[in-house]
């Protein structure tokens, strides 16, 4: 007997599967069989959870709050993440105004669902996090890519953004701090995008979800904040994962105007209803009381960065960038005159140290390392990588 199997939907096609998920899921493999592998390849911390946080969302378990919650997320919790943006952002939402998801990319892909359809362009930079051009894909909607390089600290200038904008372009796609270069865009360069957008009418996402994490005494500013009217085309996005070490809790928002807010709940209402009830307790105990642990993971984060810089500077033929936030170093390996995906893949096996080829962010000249491991670990990784290279 044969079958008839129909063929998968287009879109879906057109969709690669995160290579990320997938280098890490292979270096753990070859631990599992025997390997000392050292991975730079994670996209998350590695400290745990802080305890207070575990047990608040332990204490609602064993009350009984286990069922189904509001799909936009319980009040309380968005009642918080309100006096949050209001407190730490200068941004005015009401509650009703915030959708709490299944983590922040779940929030970005919200966003882009109800806000892009055929024929629209959503802009950003590269090197770019890997998932926003398979998102806007998924939207039927196209990438417009502003190239950016080591030289200019990997940031779109407010003319390159403005030559980009055609008049199907419907949202610019911001992420500062940015994965995967840990770059910031400065209070003034901001400002600067707000006006570009506001006077093209183009919807701003703020991917803010690293803004807790940013180094040398420099600042966080959200866009939404920062000029007259601009807010009204903002949505922000930020979540539990980065700064609070709760990646596996799924927890993540958008801040929105009023309809836009409305259609996400709309849509989250027949896709996955709300966010885990409990998971949401945790998030809303980190709101409150989580600001000194933040602290001390940002701090250790600063100075793994200045370590691994440090001993990257010594190694030949790579051009480090000193990420500014995130715990990621981009590093440009275009002296050594090898794909990205090839220098990856022969690291890994040769030298059992995992990276993250640029090619998946846009930029095939470029490796990604995460600095959210050991100081042992790195010294020992950046030793792997030195003598590799001088092995070419």
């Amino acid at each position: 007997m044969t079958t008839n199997f129909l063929p998968l939907a287009s879109r879906v096609q057109k969709v690669a599967p995160s290579l990320t998920l997938a280098i890490e899921a292979r270096a753990k493999q070859m631990r599992e069989q025997g390997a000392n592998v050292i991975s730079f390849s994670a996209g998350e911390p590695d400290f745990d959870t802080p305890e207070f946080i575990k047990e608040k969302a332990i204490e609602s378990l064993r009350k009984g709050f286990t069922k189904y919650t509001p799909a936009s997320g319980i009040l309380e919790l968005r009642k918080a993440i309100s006096e949050k943006l209001a407190r730490e952002n200068s941004l005015q939402y009401a509650p009703e105004d915030i959708v709490v998801s299944c983590g922040a990319k779940h929030a970005i892909y919200n966003v882009l669902q109800v806000l892009l359809e055929e024929g629209d362009e959503a802009v950003f930079s590269s090197p770019y996090w890997l998932s926003y051009p398979e998102m806007v894909t998924l939207a039927s909607a196209k990438s417009v890519i502003v190239p950016t390089t080591l030289e200019s600290g990997y940031r779109m200038t407010p003319e390159a953004l403005e030559k980009a904008i055609t008049n199907r372009t419907k949202l610019l796609i911001l992420n500062s701090p940015a994965n995967p270069t840990g770059a910031v865009y400065s209070k003034e360069e901001l400002i600067q995008f707000a006006e570009i957008c506001k006077k093209k009418s183009v919807f701003i996402l703020s991917d803010e979800i690293y803004e807790h994490l940013i180094y040398d005494n420099l600042k966080h500013y959200s866009i939404g904040a920062l000029a007259p009217g601009v807010k009204d085309l903002t949505i922000t996005v930020n979540g539990a994962s980065k700064s609070y070490a709760m990646t596996g809790w799924r927890l993540g928002f958008a801040a929105c105007p009023k309809p836009i807010a409305k259609a996400i709940g709309s849509l989250q209402s027949h896709s996955t209803s709300n966010p885990t009830s409990f998971a949401q307790v945790g998030f809303l105990e980190a709101i409150k009381n989580g600001a000194p642990e933040v602290k001390k993971m940002r701090d250790a984060f600063e100075k793994r960065r200045n370590f691994m810089v440090e001993l990257i500077s010594k190694i030949k033929k790579i051009k480090c960038f000193k990420a500014q936030g995130a715990f990621y170093l981009f590093c440009d390996i275009s002296d050594l005159k090898t794909p990205s995906l090839q220098f990856s893949d022969r690291l890994l096996d040769e030298a059992k140290v995992a990276v993250v080829p640029g090619v998946v962010f846009g930029d095939d000249h470029a490796i990604r390392l995460s600095f959210a491991t050991s100081e042992k670990n790195i010294e020992e990784g950046i030793h792997r990588i030195s003598d590799f290279i001088n092995r070419l």
